[in-house]
């Protein structure tokens, strides 16, 4: 039984995080009897065990087998029309190589005909032959004429140059379908049984494929108390064949993963074995967010409605969503990242200022954002707005619904914060007694902004880790509103516009007779 070749495009395409599942659609006209279809070409990266063959139809699926397709050269009309450009390019670059090598060996013979023409010249000078006037028309001739060959060497380098730009932009758009370039292809074919002749029949052949992906990303913009946070997927792909305009969804599935319950191990506790502590560990400094946002622009005198955005439909699963974007999308495999717009959410954001004044006298504004929608935001990279200035780049963690997240939106000057020593003795008592070193720090902090600010101050006491070494706080006023073990020391200020508060923290050092103490600083 022959094969016979048929059309079947895509149709339509879901992505997952690793991979697709392509659809491809046809309804040959069939008589009765057994037909062996055969659909070509299809990417050599594919999962075989994963091509499934449905339909509608008087007719009755008998087999599907994958073959390779072999050919000589690549078919996709991209690939053919850049590598017969490229060739077309090295064709023009060898003749002006050719055309330069002659006008270097025309320069090279004009000049050594003018070096023996000297010699002549001036003996026919000498005898009378020849006059100056012909010297001088000769001498011109051949300046004239080795001006010329040296343009067009200037014209040909010039054009060179030109022509190198132009093959190395082909063969960078070569590289990017590279999933495309080899020439060898697979083909599924399907043995049907038809019942009736004349019948319309549709098949519907899919398949999973890797190199593809999708992607989240996300703008989150704070305005007054309101964050919006824009979801966009990120679909690449370099799978061999480029998706047309079809249907595109974007699945939160993930196939890939193990589908075995973990199984527990034993549980085992022991004595602690310490091993010697070469030295103390370093104090890891406090990240420093971007810049202070700028103030925001003045609203427009007349009000204007803002541009709407079309957002992706949902399909919630048991475990997953699938989101179909408004439009169509065409995706071609070189690897370039195409957007679209999943969800534009709107959430409630509590804004509030950090500080820790140990590290850096300056405050944080900072927003909590809780997850008031139905979606589970996918961990990807976010760009932070304030108003219309961008003011971090950030990774955005999985984000279920019900859940908060707080995002740092940079320094905010008009809190000023000031830590300072106001006290500090120190003690060297009797022979075998402790010394002492006793200090005191205030914190102030001040509200510079036109609207209430709740700040976090934060803080923190030594912590001895020798016996010989014993620490006592001797002034926190206020009281902490949260303590560590750590010795960390965290305070909540309500200051009212121009408003200032004041933290005082004291703590007294007693060291034993004969030790001397590390860590120190003030």
């Amino acid at each position: 039984m022959e094969s016979t070749e048929i059309d079947a495009p895509i149709v339509a395409v879901t992505v997952y995080p690793d991979r697709a599942r392509v659809t491809r659609r046809c309804s040959p006209r069939l008589t009765a009897g057994e037909h062996r279809l055969r659909l070509a070409p299809l990417p050599l990266g594919l999962r075989r065990d994963s091509i499934r063959v449905g339909g509608r139809g008087a007719a009755t699926v008998l087999g599907v087998d994958v073959t390779t397709w072999r050919q000589a050269h690549s078919a996709d009309p991209q690939i053919v029309g850049l590598e017969q450009r490229r060739r077309e390019l090295n064709d023009e670059l060898a003749e002006f190589a050719d055309a330069d090598a002659v006008e270097e060996q025309r320069g090279e013979f004009l000049t050594r005909l003018a070096e023996r023409a000297g010699g002549t010249y001036a003996r026919a000078l000498a005898s009378g032959e020849a006059t100056p006037t012909d010297v001088a028309s000769f001498t011109d001739s051949v300046a004239g004429q080795l001006a010329e060959s040296r343009g067009r060497r200037r014209g040909l380098s010039r054009r060179r140059t030109d022509l190198a730009a132009e093959l190395a932009a082909v063969e960078r758009d070569l590289n990017a379908a590279r999933g495309k370039r080899t020439p060898d292809r697979l083909a599924a074919e399907v043995t049907v049984s038809v019942a009736d002749d004349g019948a319309e029949v549709e098949l519907e052949l899919t398949y999973l494929v890797d190199g593809a992906v999708w992607q989240p990303s996300y703008d989150l913009r704070l305005v007054d108390d309101t964050m919006t946070v824009t979801w966009f997927g990120l679909v690449s792909q370099s799978t061999g064949e480029d998706w047309p305009e079809c249907e595109l969804r974007l699945s939160t599935a993930r196939p890939a993963a193990t589908t075995a319950v973990p199984e527990l191990s034993p549980w085992y506790l022991d004595r602690s074995r310490p091993m010697p502590v070469a030295g103390a560990a370093a104090a890891v400094p406090v990240g420093m967010p971007p810049p202070a946002p700028g103030g925001a622009p003045a609203p427009s005198a007349v009000p204007r409605a803002r541009l709407q955005e079309s957002v992706a439909q949902v399909e919630q699963g048991v475990s997953a969503a699938t989101y179909r974007p408004a439009r169509p999308a065409a995706v071609p495999a070189d690897g370039s990242a195409h957007r679209a717009t999943i969800a534009v959410l709107e959430l409630p954001a509590q804004l509030d200022h950090v500080t820790v004044p140990v590290r850096a006298a300056e405050a944080h504004l900072r927003a909590t954002v809780r997850n008031t929608s139905d979606h589970t935001m996918l961990p990807g990279p976010a760009a932070v707005f304030h108003g219309a200035d961008f003011v971090a780049a950030t990774g955005l963690p999985m984000w279920a619904p019900g859940e908060e997240i707080e995002l740092g939106l940079g320094v905010d000057d008009r809190l000023r914060v000031e830590r300072k020593l106001h006290r500090r003795s120190e003690t060297r008592a009797a022979l075998g007694s402790t010394r002492r070193r006793e200090v005191d720090y205030r914190i102030t902090v001040a509200n510079h902004t036109p609207r209430s600010a709740t700040v976090e101050v934060r803080d923190q006491l030594p912590v001895s880790r020798d016996e010989a070494v014993v620490v006592r706080e001797t002034t926190l006023a206020p009281v902490p509103t949260e303590r560590t073990e750590l010795g960390e020391l965290a305070w909540r200020l309500s200051l009212a516009p121009g408003e200032s508060g004041e933290i005082t923290v004291g703590f007294r050092v007693e060291l034993a007779k004969g030790v001397e103490l590390t860590g120190w600083r003030e």
